[in-house]
């Protein structure tokens, strides 16, 4: 059990997605009084009222500043207090090359800048808190080149700079800054690519990660929680693989090139 979270107050945006779902109910799990912050509102209520008390869905478009503080605003009063955010929304809008203007500033606005937002509505709670935990989502898409896609590799490779920024500035208010960089993990984007096939989908990933799977929502959850605790509390500004190995693959993948010259 992780140390220091039993009792605090955390607001996870993107909370109704799959991955988010997954963070939400290991948060719940480990005693966190969890507001799920989404624009989903028929998932993010049902997650809500799966979980019960200490549990809190607030319908919250993060692009728009007026809807992240009046969720901030509740959940302070309605748990005591903020203490935890995890910046995990965002938006999957990419037409690589072809991608117009309007779509980076979109992409851009949910991915990058809402995170700001959010931030700045918190930081007054954990301010008042004593200080605080602060988990973004990256991506493995951040560290490099993805055939077709520009928006979101950018995009995530800039929150990885931002969380550093981010710590920078948070450190004299006790506030740490961290981020979580998944591999492929089972979400709602390969449930219905894959039409729901997980094994297929295990498959079609094993060649690029080391374990030979997906991730499960899970398990992203537990090194969201280990950032959040009193076990990292000497960790600020840093970036945690949560990919199966797929960071530490190289071209050649899991594959003994050499002997095959041989052949």
């Amino acid at each position: 059990m992780f140390q220091g979270l039993e009792g605090r107050s955390a607001i996870v945006t993107g909370g109704a997605t799959l991955i988010g779902a997954g963070v939400v109910r290991a948060m719940h799990a480990a005693g966190v009084k969890v507001t799920i912050a989404d624009i989903d509102e028929a998932g993010g209520q049902a997650l809500a009222d799966s979980l019960g008390h200490g549990a809190r869905f607030v319908r919250t478009d993060i692009t728009d500043d007026g809807q992240v503080r009046a969720c901030v605003a509740m959940a302070a009063e309605r748990h005591g207090g903020v203490h935890f955010l995890v910046n995990l929304a965002c938006s999957y809008l990419d037409q690589g090359f072809a991608s117009p203007r309007a779509d980076w500033l979109a992409a851009f606005n949910v991915n990058v800048a809402s995170a700001v937002a959010m931030l700045q509505a918190v930081h007054p709670h954990m301010v008042a808190a004593g200080g605080g935990a602060v988990v973004n989502f990256t991506s493995i898409s951040a560290h490099v080149a993805q055939t077709g896609r520009w928006l979101y590799p950018v995009g995530k490779a800039a929150m990885a700079q931002l969380t550093r920024s981010m710590a920078m500035d948070m450190a004299a208010d006790g506030i740490r800054v961290n981020s979580v960089s998944p591999g492929w993990t089972w979400s709602a984007v390969m449930d219905r690519l894959s039409g729901g096939d997980r094994a297929r989908t295990d498959r079609v990933a094993a060649p690029f990660h080391l374990l030979g799977r997906v991730g499960d929502p899970w398990e992203v959850a537990q090194v969201v929680l280990f950032l959040c605790s009193e076990h990292a509390s000497f960790v600020t500004g840093a970036d945690y693989a949560v990919d199966g190995g797929y960071g530490a693959m190289g071209p050649e993948r899991a594959v003994a090139a050499i002997p095959q010259l041989m052949e």
